[in-house]
């Protein structure tokens, strides 16, 4: 009888939030763009409410532009977004997840910037899971592309909600009915 292989779900000791890329310029280019930033910004709310470090890149925001509104919205004043011109927000400098060994990753672009991001994080030992609605490409099937292939490379697809319950861990405290604010 094999052992059976270790649970590999979030834990919020060992969880970072990596925001990528959820830019201006995307808003008219990327499928479900709306979507996306609304998920992305209850994950910034969500990781807020759990106090999980935050890492926010923008790609080339001179030409870009800013992360969009929702999504500074939940990241409140004063939170310091990462510019760079790499495509894996983890080779930008400045990137640190403070120490954690998991990776929530959503953003922008699937197959570019996102799973560049993933693969980097998995070769450094870093658990990544990847909110799939919170996520997207140009195309919908670069999209599946690069979710395929981070899959394959042993990335962990989730959800929003998924992720943020299974931070939360159980029911019955103020967290709790913040989190089920954000996702119903």
């Amino acid at each position: 009888m094999t052992a059976a292989a270790p649970a590999r779900t979030l834990d919020r000791a060992r969880t970072a939030l990596v925001v990528i890329d959820v830019q201006e310029a995307f808003a008219k280019a990327v499928q479900r763009f709306d979507d996306v930033a609304e998920a992305t910004a209850i994950l910034v709310k969500g990781a807020r409410v759990l106090d999980l470090p935050v890492i926010v890149t923008e790609q080339y925001p001179r030409g870009l532009g800013d992360t969009v509104e929702p999504v500074r919205d939940a990241l409140g004043d004063g939170a310091a977004r990462l510019p760079k011109t790499v495509f894996s927000a983890a080779r930008a400098d400045g990137f640190d997840l403070q120490g954690r060994d998991q990776a929530l990753v959503c953003g922008i672009e699937t197959h570019v910037c996102v799973s560049q991001t993933a693969h980097d994080l998995l070769g450094r030992g870093i658990e990544v899971h990847v909110a799939t609605d919170a996520v997207s490409s140009r195309s919908n099937a670069n999209r599946d592309l690069g979710l395929r292939k981070m899959e394959e490379s042993g990335a962990i697809l989730t959800s929003v909600e998924t992720a943020l319950f299974e931070l939360l861990g159980a029911a019955g405290s103020d967290e709790f009915k913040a989190i089920q604010k954000l996702v119903m």
